[in-house]
Parts: structure tokens; sequence; C-alpha cells
């Protein structure tokens, strides 16, 4: 069995009496692309840091290739790249110098992918990094992420702070540059659920420090849908309910439930029934995470699996 290129098993960590991740199970298979979302707070900063060695875990397990980054050789250390979500560049060298010395670090470095995004993303090459904007800063340090050629990439908010066309860029460039490079993981961790559909092949849901739901993008995209059903008269029965349904809310006739429809005919039952109507509704990522969220659907022990 391949180990995976990230693992992570009960990882705890707290800061004082604050519990940041809470028993936190994850894995990223070779190859993936893993976004990594959640509320403001559920522990994704401190998840990323605890993975790279630059917090100690208070128990649990985590690793990189399948090492303990905080007992990482240097030419361990060539095969990860990590972009902070508060990157602190040497504000006085230029995006050239600064890759001359990234080249000593890492073996697989690649000189002409760092020109070509940066010249596609317009970041001035010969100009110090700390008269760049705050979005060519971020875009900067993405470059030098990506040139690496690491077999993993650990991205904090990898498009934090960029303006709607720089985003749009910066996917594509993730994109490209993911294509070109053969077996290179990804777990980055976004609030932009757009995003993940751009750019995820897997998804994890995080809240309070772990992790409750993760899957195929692919998959969640096929099946999760916002299910209503209209009965006739005032009030819908006490028993009925949507197959698949994670959470539902009553409203006179009306049944509104999350569920997960992985066939059509899983609703036929329902529809059966005389005098319903039944509708079904696609939904973005976007909406279903709210609407999973307010509905406090993540707030139980089980990990929803798709």
């Amino acid at each position: 069995m391949e180990i995976p290129a990230i693992h992570a098993r009960g990882l705890g960590k707290s800061f004082g009496g604050v519990v940041a991740v809470n028993g936190l199970n994850l894995d990223v298979a070779r190859g993936q692309v893993m976004a990594l979302v959640g509320r403001n707070g559920a522990g994704k900063t401190t998840t990323l840091r605890l993975l790279m060695g630059l917090l100690r875990a208070d128990s649990g397990v985590a690793r990189l290739l399948g090492k303990d980054w905080w007992e990482a050789t240097s030419e361990d250390r060539q095969r990860v790249a990590y972009v902070s979500q508060q990157g602190h560049p040497p504000v006085w060298m230029t995006l050239e110098e600064t890759g001359r010395m990234s080249a000593r670090f890492f073996a697989r470095w690649d000189s002409g992918l760092a020109r070509e995004l940066a010249g596609r993303w317009e970041v001035p090459w010969n100009r110090p990094l700390g008269r760049l904007s705050g979005g060519h800063q971020r875009l900067a340090a993405l470059i030098l992420a990506l040139a690496t050629r690491a077999e993993v990439l650990v991205l904090d908010e990898p498009a934090a702070g960029l303006d709607p066309v720089s985003r749009r860029d910066v996917l594509r460039g993730l994109v490209d540059a993911l294509v070109r490079t053969d077996g290179c993981t990804v777990l980055l961790s976004t609030h932009g659920l757009a995003d993940v559909e751009r750019l995820a092949t897997h998804v994890s849901v995080m809240q309070q420090g772990r992790v409750v739901a993760t899957g195929a993008v692919e998959d969640w995209q096929r099946t999760m849908r916002r299910v209503q059903v209209v009965v006739p008269g005032h009030e819908v029965p006490p028993g009925l309910e949507v197959p698949g349904t994670l959470r539902a809310h009553r409203m006179g006739p009306v049944l509104t439930a999350l569920a997960r429809v992985t066939d059509d005919a899983q609703l036929d039952p329902v529809r059966a029934l005389p005098g319903v109507r039944v509708n079904v509704f696609p939904l973005s990522m976007e909406e279903w995470f709210v609407a999973w969220m307010e509905s406090g659907a993540a707030d139980g022990d089980r990990v929803l699996e798709l």
C-alpha cells in the first residue's frame, strides 16, 4: 500500500486554553490536489504549520512523504515547498536574486518556469520585493514555490489579497504548473469555494479543529442536492424523510432537505406518495458549504465521506 504524501492521525494543538486542532485525521494521496476549507478559526493554518514542523503538536502524528518534518534532512526539505498566509519575503532582494538563492537549496529549481510565471503574472523581475504591491508579493511567493518543482506544495490561502483578475491568473498558473509537474501533491487552504471547484481534485472540510467531511470534488458536485418536497395539506407528516438526508427543515407543507443523492431513483419512493411534488436543485460547493454549516450538520462526531 502506497504511503500517503501527507498523513495526520489524532493531531492536536492547543494555545493556552484554546484548542486549535482537535484529533485531526487527514490523508492526501500522491498526485491529489486537496483543498482544506472551513470557517475562520477552524484550524486550517495551524494544521499546515504542524505538518511543516513550524509548530510542535501536543498529540498525534504528522507526516510529509512519510517523514516527521521535525526530523527532516536537507534532502527531504527539497521535496516540499510552502507558502504561508502571511509571508515575509526578503524585501531588499529582487525576484531574480531570491530565485538564485533558492536554486542553492532546491536541486530541481527551474529558473525558466520562474521567469515564465513572472512574465505571465506581470511581476517585476528586477525590482526589490519590498517595493512591490501586496498582491505582487503574494504572486512572487507562489512563483518561488512552483519553481522548486517540489513533490509536495503546501499553500496557505494562495490567492489571498489578490484582485479578481490576478486570482484567476494564479489559479490558471497553478493548474498549468501542476500539469507539468509529474505526480505533484498539493494541500491548500482556502476560503474560496469557487477556487476549490476550479483547482482541487479533493476537499476536506474543517470545523472546530477536525475534519468533518472529505471526498472527491467530482463526487460532491455530482451528489449534493437541495431537495424540496411539497405535500398536500398544511403540514409535513412526521415520518416523511428524503433518502440520503444530511439535514432537513420543515415549514408547513414544505420539507427542504440537504441530501446526498447518488441516483435519481433514490427519490422515487417520495415521488410516489399521493399529491406530493418533489423539486431537486443542484448546489455549488459554496452553496452546499454555507447551507451545511448553517444547518449544524457538521457539529456531530461522524465524518461525512463521499
